[in-house]
């Protein structure tokens, strides 16, 4: 088969600061300042920064009291997630004008397979530019963009030019690309890994394509195997139009630290209540239920338990909640408490064949 049919046109576009926009953006007054979304000066972590705050440090996950002590200008907003919903849903539109095969990963961004869209356009780069301009046209905010061979490629070259640019990276060029980049820029590698990678002289992308697959495997297990492919510009999937669903969740941080279990046991039955109304809306159920606990000094705790039917009601889910709330003592006092769902009676598995190698060096229309 000509491997030129198996080049893929991926645009991977990502909100500038989404959250943190949508809010100057409602608000003229907090343009060109520094904003947290979430959180306060006393207490809360950071859902989100806007570019201001963020050249003083402050991050998403960060709390909102470090946040305050880096930046003490730094001004906090709620969040607004309905909002969030109705400019994502706007933004969503427009991918559709251009195609079906449209993959999100969140509310502020997704993966768009073009290589055959509505428009008949063969460029996926001048898509990408027309996209940015309408999220521009029809929300007022800024959008990034990365456009490749796959979602790998995409994700890390729409980081690139941010805020408010794209980045191609083509067929011809994604060896050498991802042969240049340092393996902290590689999608999926974090601090942890980056490090590990360091201390066995992988610093690149060269260095991570000179070690055998089972060198990797060694190192890093199962995700030896994909860092092997990846930086050959191999990877496992398409675009999916519909994301399977892995587990549903919510959670509740409180103003105040609480010790006493019978007001955590109160605050757990309206979580739980929660986490129903969300199954029955998606009309899913779940196996695993999972409690999830950050206590006072931050640090957090899990406990799961995996049952032999799917639930979804409430008072069953609390029956297992209590469970694994009284399994073992609480080491201090408790800022969150959450519930999750997962082992969905909503998955599907099927195994994925990985794309081609692009060693060949094509010259397709990007």
């Amino acid at each position: 088969m000509d491997a030129a049919i198996l080049i893929r046109k991926i645009i991977h576009v990502d909100m500038d600061a989404f959250y943190a926009s949508v809010a100057q953006l409602d608000n003229p007054e907090l343009q060109g300042k520094a904003i947290a979304v979430g959180g306060s000066e006393i207490r809360g972590v950071v859902s989100a920064a806007s570019y201001e705050a963020r050249k003083f440090g402050v991050r998403s996950a960060m709390s909102g009291a470090m946040a305050k002590r880096l930046c003490p200008h730094l001004i906090f907003v709620k969040t607004d997630f309905a909002r969030y919903k109705e400019v994502s849903s706007a933004i969503r539109k427009i991918f559709y004008e251009y195609t079906d095969l449209v993959e999100p990963l969140s509310l502020d961004e997704a993966y768009l397979d073009v290589t055959e869209n509505k428009k008949g356009n063969p460029s996926a780069s001048l898509i990408a530019t027309e996209i940015r301009l309408k999220i521009k046209e029809r929300t007022g905010l800024n959008a990034s963009a990365g456009i490749s061979i796959n979602k790998f490629v995409a994700k890390v070259a729409s980081d690139i030019n941010k805020p408010n640019g794209q980045k191609t990276i083509p067929p011809e060029e994604v060896i050498e690309f991802l042969e240049k980049l340092d393996v902290k820029k590689f999608y999926g590698v974090g601090k942890v890994t980056k490090e590990k990678m360091y201390r066995l002289g992988v610093f690149t992308g060269m260095d991570l394509k000179s070690k055998t697959e089972e060198f990797l495997t060694e190192h890093f297990g199962k995700s030896g195997g994909y860092y092997y492919n990846i930086v050959r510009g191999i990877q496992k999937g398409s675009v999916k139009p519909s994301r399977i669903q892995k587990s549903l969740a919510a959670e509740r941080t409180f103003n105040e630290n609480i010790a006493s279990e019978i007001y955590m046991l109160e605050r757990l039955e309206e979580i739980a209540k929660e986490v129903e109304r969300r199954l029955l809306k998606s009309k899913i159920a779940g196996k695993t239920i999972t409690l999830k606990i950050k206590y006072s000094d931050f640090t957090l705790q899990t406990r799961s338990k995996t049952l032999d039917m799917y639930v979804s009601a409430a008072a069953l889910i609390m029956e297992i909640v209590k469970e694994l709330l009284f399994q073992s003592s609480m080491k201090d006092s408790v800022r969150l408490l959450g519930i999750s769902l997962s082992n969905l009676n909503n998955e599907k598995k099927k195994a994925a064949k990985p794309e081609k190698s692009i060693d060949v060096q094509l010259k397709l229309e990007f």
